[in-house]
C-alpha cells in the first residue's frame, strides 16, 4: 500500500467508467460558494490514539471509534522484499501466503475463521518495506482474532509443511504470470532493474523471480519467519469499538508470552543516480505507444519526498494537470498522460508517462513531454496549483478515514506512520507540512532530483521478445551493488555467495500463555443498525432518497438514471460511453480545465458510470463545501458542452480504450462471452465496459450525443441518493436549487426492450488466440431464468459455497489444492432483468484444459450429490449475517445499499431482514436453489490464450471448440 499522497491515488479527475449525462437548462455559470479554507480541511483529519509496548517489544496503537460494532485488527511487520538476499527474491511475499495456511493451534485455512466470524476488509499484502495482515471483525470476535494473529506470530512453524509450501509456491507463480500477462505488465521490472543497480534492495520486484521461487526450501522459509516475524519487529493497531483498557488486557493475554525475535538489521538503500541517461524500447501487446520518463528519488526518510509528490500531482495527477492541459487537451498529442511519485521507506520513483495518440509521432510526443517536465522544474508551480493539489489531497484523506481498517483507513494510517517514521501521528505532520509548502520549495526539490540523468522507456505495440519469467530477481549481468552504479558498498544484509551469513542468536521458546486448544468463542453480536431511510420529492418530481452518516465530514450524492449500457442503441453501441467522455470536457460555461479547477478547489470528486441498468453520476464532497459541489454536479449533468472541437480528441481516446480492451485478456473474454450468452440484439448482449463498436465511435456526431442525452438523462428517469454528514432538511433546499428547475423534455421518454429473444444455451468453447500469453483467461457463463428482482438470496448464498468466496469449492480446488491459479470465482450478476451465472479463472497455460475439466467436475458434483456441507453452511449463512455491520461501515457502502433497494424494488428494511434471514437458511434450501438454477452442461466457455499451446488440451474435453475473434478487432 502506498501513502495517501501517492499521486496515483490523487487523480481525482472526473472519471468515465462507461457512459451518460444530460442536457442544458441554464446558460450562466453556477453560483459556487467559496470553498472552506485548506487549514480547516487539514485540521479535520485527526485519529486520536493511545500507545503502549509489551515487554517483548510489540508496539500497540489503540483508536476508539464507536460508529459500528467492529474492530480493525492490523498487524504490520517491518520486513519486505528489500530484506531479501540474493537467491531469495519473492520470499517475503511467498511467506505472506503461508501465513494464511494455518498455525499450530489453528489447523487449516485462516480464511475459515474469518468467514465464520463475518470479518470484512481482510487481506495480507507485501511491499518493499513491510508485510501487513488485517481484518475488520465484529467486536464480539475480537478475542478470537487476537488469538489467531498471535498464533501465527508466535506459533507458526509447526504448521508449515512441504505440501503447503509447494502449493503456495505455485499460487504465487500464477500471481506473477497473471500480472505479467497484462498490457504493460513488464514495465515495473524495467523500472526497478534500470533505476537501481544490481544488489540494491529496490532493484528486484516484490513478486520475485521464478527461479528463486522454485528454489525456496522448507528450511529457507522457516528461517525467514524466525529472522523477521518477532513481536519486536511488528506494530499492532486496534481501531474501532474498543478502548485502551480492554486492548491492554487482551493484547497482553494473547501476545505477551511470545518471545522477542532477533533484531532485524537495517538495510542500506541509498538513492542511486544513473551515470548517464538510459533509453530503452520494448514491445508488448498494447494498444498504443506509451512513453515513460523515470528517476529514482528519496523516500520517507528524506523531507524532499513531500514536495516531489505534490509536484507529481501538479504535473500529472489532477484533472487540470499540466500534462492534461497541454498534451491531451491542448496540443492533442496524447490520449492520456500522468505523473506519479511512488515513495518507499528509503527511496522511490518519479514516473511521468504519456500514451501517444494514434497518428502522432512518438518522438514528438516525447519531446513535448520533456518540455512540460522542464517547464515545471524550471519555473515551479503556481500558488493556485499548489493550493488545489493540497486541497484534493486533504479531502481524499478525510474520505478514507471513514473506514477503521482495510487498505487506507485509520488503522493502516497509524501503523504506517509508526513503522516508517517512528510516529503514528506522522500523517498530521505530513498534511501540515503539505499545507505550508511554497511553490519555491516544490520547484527546488524538482530541480534537485529531476535534473539528473533520466531512464526513458518506450513501450511499443508488438510481440514481446521476452516474458516476465526471467525478471524480478537479483539479475546476473552486473556485480555492482549498493550505493549507486559503480559503488562497492554492500547493503547491510548482503553476503558473498558461498559464504555463510553471520549466525543469528537462537530464538527462545514461547513462555506459557493462555489456553490455545480451542478458538475463543464469539460473544453476543450486535444487530445491524442500517441507517433510517428518508425520502423527499423535488418540485419537478425527482425523487430523493437519504440516509445520515456523520462519522466524518463527507457527503456522497449519486444521481442515477434508468438507462445504463442496456439503453445504448443496438445500431450505435458506444454512444453512451462517448457522451460520458464528452461530458468530462466541461459545461456550457466552464471548459474542462476550468471545471476541473473549480472541483479541485472544493476538494470534490465527480465521476460517472454506466452500469447494466442505470447511468450514475456521483459526487463525493467534504461537508463544508457541499453547496458548491452540488452546484458543479448539477451543471455537469444538466449542461454538457458537447463541443465539436472536443469530439475528435475524445473519439481518439475512446478508440484507444477499445483497442486496449482488445488486448487485455479479461476484457477480450467479456467481449466474446456476453454477446454469445444474450445474443447481439439483447440490451445485455453488450460488452460490460460499454465502450462499443469502433465503427460507430468513428461516425458519432455531437447531435447524436445530444439526442441520447435528452432522451435518457431527464428528470423522470432520475433518482437522487444522498448519504453523509448532513440532514434531509438541510440538503433538500440545495438539491432544489441545483435540480428543481430542471424541466422534462416534451418528447416521450424511451423504454428499454428487455424482451428481446435470448438464444438457447449452446455449450461450447470459444477460443481466442493471444500468442505468447503466460496464462489463459477462462470465462464461462449461462443465462438463468431468474431476474434481479427475484429472491436470489438462497442462490447467491449457495454460490458462496460453489465459487463466490475464497473458501469456495472452485477456488479451494483450482488454487489451493492444485495451485493452477491465483484465484477462481463465480457470481450471479446484478441485472434488473435476466441474470447470468459467470465463472472467471485465469490459469497457467499448461493446465488450461485440466482446469476446465476440474471446474466442470466440481460444479457437477456440487449440483448432484455433494451439496452444501454443515461447515460450509455455517460460514455462508451465519458468517454472512455477522458480516453485515462491518459491510455497512462507510457511507459509500450505505449509498450502494440504498441504490440497490430502489433498483431491485426491495423494502427499506431489506438488510435488517437479511441479517435475520441468513441464519435460518438450510443446506437443503441452498442445494435446491443451486440445482434448479445452474446447469454446467449449459455453460459457454471462453478461453483467451496462446492457441498453439491450449487448443490440443481443449480438444480433449468433449466440447466443440470454435476459434473466434473479439468483437471490434
Amino acid at each position: 500500500m502506498q501513502r495517501f499522497l501517492n499521486a496515483s491515488l490523487l487523480a481525482l479527475a472526473i472519471a468515465s467508467a462507461a457512459p451518460s449525462p444530460v442536457l442544458a437548462a441554464t446558460a450562466s455559470a453556477p453560483a459556487v460558494p467559496a470553498p472552506a479554507p485548506l487549514a480547516n480541511l487539514v485540521s479535520a483529519v485527526n485519529i486520536p490514539y493511545e500507545q503502549f509496548t509489551l515487554p517483548n517489544g510489540l508496539r500497540v496503537l489503540v483508536h476508539t471509534d464507536r460508529k459500528a460494532p467492529v474492530v480493525a485488527v492490523s498487524v504490520w511487520y517491518g520486513v519486505g522484499s528489500k530484506n531479501e538476499p540474493k537467491g531469495k527474491t519473492g520470499f517475503a511475499h511467498l511467506f505472506e501466503h503461508l501465513m494464511f495456511n494455518g498455525s499450530e493451534h489453528n489447523k487449516g485455512d485462516f480464511f475459515t475463521p474469518l468467514q465464520n466470524a463475518g470479518a470484512t476488509d481482510y487481506n495480507g499484502t507485501t511491499w518493499f518495506d513491510r508485510t501487513n495482515y488485517f481484518e475488520t471483525v465484529p467486536t464480539a470476535a475480537l478475542d478470537r482474532f487476537l488469538m489467531l494473529e498471535s498464533d501465527r506470530m508466535g506459533y507458526l512453524l509447526g504448521a508449515v509443511t512441504q505440501e503447503t509450501l509447494d502449493n503456495q509456491r505455485s499460487v504465487v507463480q500464477n500471481e506473477k504470470r497473471q500480472g505479467d500477462n497484462q498490457p504493460y505488465g513488464l514495465v515495473e521490472y524495467e523500472q526497478l532493474e534500470n533505476l537501481y543497480p544490481v544488489g540494491h534492495p529496490y532493484h528486484h520486484s516484490t513478486i520475485g523471480s521464478m527461479a528463486d521461487l522454485d528454489s525456496a526450501s522448507l528450511a529457507d522459509v522457516k528461517a525467514w519467519f524466525t529472522d523477521h516475524y518477532g513481536p519486536n519487529n511488528a506494530v499492532l493497531v486496534l481501531a474501532g469499538d474498543v478502548d485502551l483498557a480492554t486492548a491492554k488486557a487482551k493484547v497482553a493475554k494473547w501476545f505477551g508470552a511470545i518471545p522477542a525475535g532477533p533484531k532485524v538489521q537495517p538495510v542500506s538503500a541509498p538513492v542511486p543516480t544513473l551515470p548517464a541517461p538510459v533509453a530503452k524500447t520494448i514491445k508488448d501487446e498494447v494498444a498504443t505507444t506509451r512513453i515513460y520518463r523515470m528517476w529514482a528519488i528519496p523516500g520517507y526518510d528524506n523531507p524532499d519526498y513531500l514536495p516531489l509528490q505534490i509536484g507529481a500531482v501538479i504535473l500529472g495527477g489532477l484533472a487540470s494537470s499540466r500534462l492534461d492541459d497541454n498534451l491531451v487537451r491542448g496540443q492533442q498529442l496524447a490520449v492520456a498522460a500522468g505523473a506519479n511519485a511512488e515513495i518507499y521507506a528509503q527511496a522511490g520513483q518519479f514516473v511521468v508517462q504519456a500514451d501517444v495518440k494514434p497518428g502522432q509521432n512518438a518522438a514528438a510526443v516525447g519531446a513535448a513531454l520533456d518540455a512540460q517536465i522542464k517547464r515545471l522544474v524550471t519555473e515551479g508551480p503556481t500558488a493556485d496549483e499548489l493550493a488545489r493539489a493540497a486541497t484534493v489531497t486533504a479531502s481524499d484523506q478525510i474520505r478514507k478515514l471513514e473506514s477503521v481498517g482495510g487498505f487506507g483507513g485509520k488503522a493502516p494510517t497509524l501503523a504506517e506512520g509508526l513503522l516508517y517514521n517512528g510516529d503514528a501521528n506522522h500523517y498530521r505532520k505530513e498534511l501540515a507540512a503539505m499545507a505550508a509548502l511554497t511553490p519555491a520549495q516544490v520547484r527546488d526539490a524538482l530541480q534537485k532530483w529531476l535534473t539528473r540523468p533520466v531512464f526513458a522507456l518506450t513501450v511499443e505495440p508488438g510481440t514481446r521478445t521476452e516474458g516476465g519469467e526471467s525478471h524480478g530477481g537479483w539479475a546476473n549481468n552486473d556485480t555492482k551493488v549498493g550505493g549507486g552504479h559503480g559503488s562497492a558498498a554492500h547493503p547491510a544484509y548482503w553476503h558473498q555467495p558461498g559464504q555463510d551469513p553471520a549466525p543469528q542468536p537462537a530464538v527462545p521458546a514461547a513462555a506459557a500463555g493462555p489456553d490455545r486448544s480451542e478458538l475463543p468463542p464469539i460473544g453476543n453480536l450486535a444487530a445491524l443498525q442500517f441507517p433510517q431511510i428518508e425520502r423527499a420529492t423535488l418540485s419537478n418530481g425527482v425523487k430523493v432518497v437519504f440516509a445520515r452518516r456523520a462519522a466524518v465530514p463527507v457527503v456522497s450524492v449519486q444521481v442515477a438514471f434508468d438507462a445504463g449500457f442496456a439503453a445504448d442503441p443496438r445500431q450505435a453501441l458506444g454512444t453512451q460511453a462517448m457522451l460520458l467522455k464528452m461530458m468530462d470536457q466541461g459545461t456550457k460555461t466552464l471548459d474542462a480545465a476550468a471545471f476541473a479547477r473549480a472541483r479541485e478547489n472544493l476538494g470534490a470528486n465527480i465521476s460517472n458510470a454506466a452500469l447494466p441498468d442505470s447511468t450514475a453520476f456521483q459526487l463525493d464532497a467534504v461537508a463544508p463545501n457541499l453547496a458548491g459541489s452540488l452546484a458543479l454536479l448539477a451543471d455537469y449533468i444538466r449542461n454538457p458542452a458537447l463541443k465539436s472541437d472536443d469530439l475528435d480528441r475524445v473519439r481518439a481516446q475512446q478508440l484507444a480504450a477499445i483497442d486496449a480492451e482488445l488486448r487485455d485478456p479479461s476484457a477480450m473474454a467479456s467481449r466474446v462471452l456476453y454477446p454469445a450468452l444474450y445474443g447481439s440484439q439483447h440490451p445485455y448482449g453488450t460488452p460490460p465496459t460499454g465502450t462499443g463498436d469502433p465503427a460507430v465511435v468513428k461516425r458519432l456526431t455531437p447531435a447524436d450525443l445530444a439526442a441520447f442525452h435528452q432522451a435518457w438523462l431527464r428528470p423522470s428517469k432520475a433518482t437522487i441518493f444522498v448519504v453523509g454528514d448532513t440532514t434531509l432538511a438541510a440538503v433538500k433546499p440545495l438539491l432544489e436549487r441545483s435540480f428543481g428547475s430542471w424541466a422534462e423534455p416534451a418528447s416521450a421518454a424511451p423504454v428499454k426492450n428487455l424482451s428481446a429473444t435470448i438464444p438457447a444455451a449452446s455449450p461450447r468453447i470459444l477460443l481466442v488466440d493471444r500468442p505468447a500469453s503466460p496464462q489463459s483467461m477462462i470465462m464461462a457463463g449461462e443465462v438463468l431464468a431468474a431476474t434481479g428482482r427475484d429472491d436470489l438470496v438462497p442462490l447467491r448464498t449457495a454460490n458462496e459455497v460453489l465459487g463466490g468466496s475464497f473458501l469456495s469449492r472452485l477456488n479451494m480446488d483450482v488454487r489451493e489444492s492444485k495451485g493452477w491459479s491465483y484465484g477462481v470465482g463465480s457470481a450471479v450478476s446484478d441485472r434488473q432483468d435476466r441474470v447470468i451465472y459467470r465463472l472467471v479463472a485465469p490459469v497457467q497455460t499448461d493446465q488450461t484444459g485440466p482446469a476446465i475439466a476440474a471446474m466442470h467436475g466440481d460444479m457437477t458434483a456440487f449440483l448432484k450429490d455433494k451439496g452444501v456441507a454443515p461447515d460450509e453452511l455455517g460460514w455462508a449463512t451465519q458468517g454472512a449475517a455477522r458480516e453485515l455491520p462491518g459491510a455497512f461501515e462507510t457511507s459509500s457502502a450505505v449509498l450502494d445499499g440504498l441504490v440497490k433497494i430502489v433498483q431491485f424494488q426491495r423494502p427499506d428494511d431489506y438488510y435488517t431482514r437479511l441479517a435475520v434471514r441468513y441464519p435460518t437458511l438450510t443446506a437443503a434450501e441452498l442445494d435446491k436453489a443451486a440445482r434448479s438454477a445452474l446447469d454446467p452442461a449449459k455453460l459457454t466457455w471462453v478461453v483467451v490464450g496462446d492457441a498453439t499451446k491450449i487448443k490440443p488440451q481443449l480438444d480433449k474435453l468433449g466440447l466443440p471448440v470454435e476459434v473466434t475473434s473479439v468483437q471490434g478487432k
